[in-house]
């Protein structure tokens, strides 16, 4: 079968024609894979950049951890799936024997593995999983559109993490899939939103078609303005996803005394504070990576609940066999989500 695998420690990743899975081992599960997006994460593995050199050791492995798919087939013990479930998929994978897991908070094993960055993902036409991992998905919620649930989960996390409320003034940095989904959640729980971008103009403008009712490029000014425009004064909660430290010290700027700013986005940099001026204004910071299972859990009623909104988020289909091309556009400020299709033979129109 066809795969996107990273084989060296180096910018890319190679299309190569490898075995199918040999049948799953206990507990596990093989998923034959309608639609797997391409996540920031791939897009720094792709790339190389600092902070994922842990993937070495594990190279070479297919890339893809955004997917749903099909139950092909069943291992040992596996009595709540069945071959042709609907499924998607939390990557995480938790050691079970730390204090962490023990205490029923896996998304803190420092032990856990995740699939296609540890193990073999889902850039590929199967992937084996853990069957505990999987979410059956309900039968109105398209497979490609389900393939959002990762994503939409660690936006869930993050407005868990900045205990977001009704009424809360919420400034999100980023107008990227993580950061426009942390916008559409905070919206629907009752928050004022204001999602901010940089040179951002095709990603703010699918914001506002999928109801982010305030949106600011911050090219035509700076952020302190345009929060005081939307808001009248500072923000209660501020969100980063851009993976750009600068966005930090500028969102910890408008933040209200005793707010909190939580960190979403992956940094290859360090973050200059004046620890002086944080301590005396008591700001939070917080940091928000991966999701729980109740946030992933939401994630999946979210999706049923407004699927046709969120397809938007999904700006490109390619086949797994235009995967380079599909990288590209990934990376490109141009496009939100970009799926790969592992069955596809060519290429697929865009939009939802």
């Amino acid at each position: 079968m066809l795969a996107l695998r990273k084989a060296t420690a180096a910018f890319g990743a190679d299309l190569v024609h490898v075995d199918a899975p040999p049948g799953p081992g206990a507990g596990r599960v093989t998923i034959a894979v309608a639609a797997a997006g391409i996540c920031g994460s791939d897009i720094h593995a792709y790339e190389w950049t600092p902070g994922y050199g842990f993937m070495t050791a594990f190279m070479p492995v297919t890339l893809g951890h955004e997917f749903a798919g099909t139950v092909r087939a069943v291992g040992d013990s596996v009595t709540a799936l069945a071959v042709g479930d609907r499924v998607t998929c939390w990557p995480t994978v938790a050691c079970g024997d730390c204090a962490a897991c023990s205490a029923d908070r896996p998304q803190d094993c420092q032990g856990r593995r995740v699939v296609g960055l540890h193990a073999d993902g889902a850039f590929a036409q199967q992937v084996v999983v853990p069957a505990a991992n999987c979410r059956r998905l309900p039968d109105d919620v398209p497979l490609t559109v389900a393939a959002l649930a990762e994503p939409l989960a660690v936006a869930v996390n993050a407005v868990d993490v900045a205990e977001v409320g009704p009424g809360d003034r919420v400034v999100v940095l980023g107008p990227g899939p993580i950061g426009l989904c942390i916008a559409f959640v905070a919206q629907l729980r009752g928050a004022a939103v204001l999602l901010a971008g940089l040179d951002d103009t095709a990603r703010l403008d699918l914001a506002r078609r999928i109801g982010i009712r305030e949106t600011t490029d911050l090219t035509g000014g700076s952020l302190e303005a345009a929060v005081r425009h939307a808001f009248g004064g500072e923000a209660d909660r501020v969100i980063e996803a851009t993976g750009s430290a600068r966005s930090v010290v500028e969102g910890l700027a408008v933040l209200r005394s005793g707010g909190v700013l939580v960190v979403a986005g992956i940094h290859s940099g360090s973050l200059d504070l004046d620890l002086t001026g944080f301590v005396r204004s008591k700001k939070q910071l917080r940091a928000a990576h991966d999701t729980t299972a109740r946030a992933f859990d939401e994630a999946i009623r979210l999706l049923a609940a407004h699927a046709g909104t969120l397809a938007a988020l999904i700006t490109h289909r390619r086949p797994l066999a235009e995967a380079g091309a599909a990288f590209d556009l990934a990376r490109s400020r141009q496009a939100m989500k970009v799926l790969l299709l592992p069955e596809a033979v060519a290429t697929q129109g865009e939009g939802g």
